[in-house]
């Protein structure tokens, strides 16, 4: 199994800033995508950044002021917010889709797994 944690939420002031770390771990042989959504009180879970192996995209939001990059060696992902505002407050999820090593059946399927998410809160 593949397990994905999120670290680096907290409060942040408007127009300050604030990295979020995400780290896959497990069995995986390879990992084809890893990203951030987000889930503000009443709204539904929307993208906020995903990266592949060649491309990144953003939410209409947040272009511009978050930036998404990967270590590959590190199966880990982050995402930089700068100058965030209050209605950036939400639930950040990361997401990590992939394949692993199925040993026990010689195969290797994909996985599609989420964190259990990281609280953002920006005020002053």
């Amino acid at each position: 199994q593949v397990h994905v944690v999120e670290s680096g939420g907290g409060l942040v002031q408007p127009g300050g800033s604030l990295r979020l770390s995400c780290a896959a771990s497990g069995s995986i042989s390879s990992i084809y995508a890893m990203g951030w959504y987000r889930q503000a009180p009443g709204k539904q879970r929307e993208l906020v950044a995903v990266i592949t192996t060649g491309s990144t995209k953003y939410g209409d939001s947040v272009k511009g002021r978050f930036t998404i990059s990967r270590d590959n060696a590190k199966n880990t992902v982050y995402l930089e917010m700068n100058s965030p505002e209050p209605e950036n407050t939400a639930v950040y999820y990361c997401n990590a889709r992939g394949s692993f090593y199925d040993t026990r059946h010689g195969r290797e399927p994909d996985f599609d797994s989420w964190g259990q998410g990281t609280q953002v809160t920006v005020s002053s």
